[in-house]
């Protein structure tokens, strides 16, 4: 096993050259690095701890037998976190493909919730955190993944892009859809300002001593979701070593 401070500055560029001359343990310090971080977007991204373990090893596994191909366009984190996120997807669309009963899409989504969060948040940070996470997992995978890294993992859009291997406007298409089917979920979490009170206050006042209160119309509806799904050449994530 190396000792954690045997590589030192190396950066991660040479690491994976290194990997890719022979070094047996060059790999394992790129781990060492980034594991926290690729498992976090796992994580969110599935919702499942089992299958965020299997899609980061899928992706690690990739990673290790395809490091030759990488031509340093970009940064290794970036390539790491690209490959995560395919693996994710790849998984997700294998879940959906076979999913037959939501009865555990509660107690999944919930594992997106940070361990020492879910212990110590008061009772009701808990339920908001709740109804946030099961509209999240209402969304089809494309968009969930989108919304992960720039809403949650606090991506800037053209490098989310660049893990999802999509133009940024694609990115920005999936954010926009995807809080759009969010948005009718979610209405009722939305703090009520000061002038909309007054406005249903006013308004009350008028229609007092009415006998016939006026007909309650349909809720206004969201944003629609009008455009086709965004399709994507999204790579497999891996395979088994």
């Amino acid at each position: 096993m190396a000792d954690d401070t045997a590589y030192g500055d190396t950066s991660d560029q040479d690491l994976l050259a290194r990997h890719v001359d022979g070094d047996p343990d060059a790999f394992g310090e790129l781990v060492r690095r980034h594991r926290d971080r690729l498992w976090a977007v796992a994580l969110r991204t599935l919702g499942d701890r089992e299958e965020a373990a299997d899609a980061v090893q899928d992706a690690l596994v990739s990673a290790y037998r395809a490091a030759h191909t990488f031509r340093g366009q970009s940064a290794v984190t970036t390539w790491l976190h690209r490959i995560t996120v395919n693996a994710c997807l790849d998984r997700a669309r294998k879940a959906a493909s076979r999913k037959t009963s939501p009865v555990d899409d509660t107690e999944r989504l919930e594992q997106l919730l940070e361990p020492h969060e879910e212990a110590s948040a008061p009772a009701e940070r808990n339920d908001l955190h709740r109804q946030l996470l099961e509209a999240l997992g209402t969304l089809p995978p494309d968009q969930r993944a989108a919304l992960v890294l720039v809403d949650m993992q606090g991506y800037p859009v053209a490098e989310a892009a660049h893990l999802l291997d999509v133009p940024t406007g694609t990115v920005k298409s999936r954010c926009a859809r995807g809080r759009a089917r969010l948005l009718p979920l979610l209405a009722h979490l939305r703090p009520e300002k000061a002038d909309e009170k007054k406005e249903r206050g006013e308004e009350r006042n008028r229609t007092q001593g009415t006998s016939v209160p006026p007909a309650a119309g349909p809720p206004t509806d969201g944003p629609r979701d009008t455009g086709p799904s965004d399709s994507a050449a999204v790579k497999g994530g891996g395979g088994r070593a």
